[in-house]
């Protein structure tokens, strides 16, 4: 798989979200692939990565009782038996993280997370609701994240881990582990594995024949050619 998983990242490394749907569309997948354009960068950025997915659902409690000093113990057992993060020692590089938090508006993902995930090869990141807080810190870091907002939130009454390595939604889309995912400044694009060789075959012939057609424009602009047309 992993080598597999090497092959598809370099067909897919240079391709932009809009070559791919067009891609997709070449494919006869018309309407499927692309998520809502609610999902929108933290910042401007792109990533290509092959989709590791976790899903997590509203929490159904109890409500703690716990305040002040006696609540910092219980947020901790939360975070080690509620809302746990089992698929993060399960990254391998490449994967692009795909989080169903159920809609909520949650910081499930922050600064220091989202690090510890980039330190073991993780590409980016795609939720839906938010999934993400301490933007500054993780733009700073520059860590590839798409959602529809963000959060000031922990998890903490929230939301608790359900399931990981399975088929989820996000912006109407499904999203299945071993899926390629692509995404930038017009948003995420998800392609079944199972057409993915297909798709990148069109997708390049759409890239290439931009290229060649802008840097003619580039040319009789007397632009700098930069590296979208070279």
């Amino acid at each position: 798989m992993q080598e597999e998983n090497k092959v598809l990242l370099e067909l897919y490394k240079d391709f932009r979200v809009a070559d791919v749907r067009d891609g997709m569309d070449w494919v006869g997948y018309h309407n499927f692939g692309s998520l809502s354009p609610e999902v929108r960068p933290l910042f401007r950025t792109r990533a290509v990565g092959i989709a590791r997915t976790a899903r997590y659902l509203p929490f159904t409690g109890p409500y703690p009782e716990k305040r002040y000093d006696d609540y910092t113990p219980w947020q901790g057992w939360y975070y080690g038996n509620v809302c746990t993060y089992p698929w993060m020692d399960e990254i391998e590089p490449g994967d692009f993280m795909a989080i169903d938090v159920s809609g909520c508006n949650v910081g499930l993902m922050g600064s220091e997370n989202t690090l510890r995930a980039v330190q073991r090869g993780v590409r980016g990141f795609v939720t839906n609701g938010s999934g993400i807080r301490d933007t500054d810190e993780t733009i700073l870091q520059k860590v590839p994240v798409w959602s529809h907002f963000v959060s000031q939130s922990m998890v903490q009454c929230k939301i608790q881990f359900d399931q990981k390595n399975v088929p989820i939604a996000i912006a109407g889309t499904t999203v299945c582990p071993g899926d390629i995912i692509v995404a930038d400044g017009d948003g995420v694009i998800c392609v079944p594995r199972a057409i993915a060789k297909d798709v990148a075959k069109y997708a390049q012939q759409i890239l290439s024949d931009d290229k060649v057609t802008r840097r003619k424009l580039y040319e009789a602009l007397n632009r700098e050619l930069d590296n979208t047309v070279q």
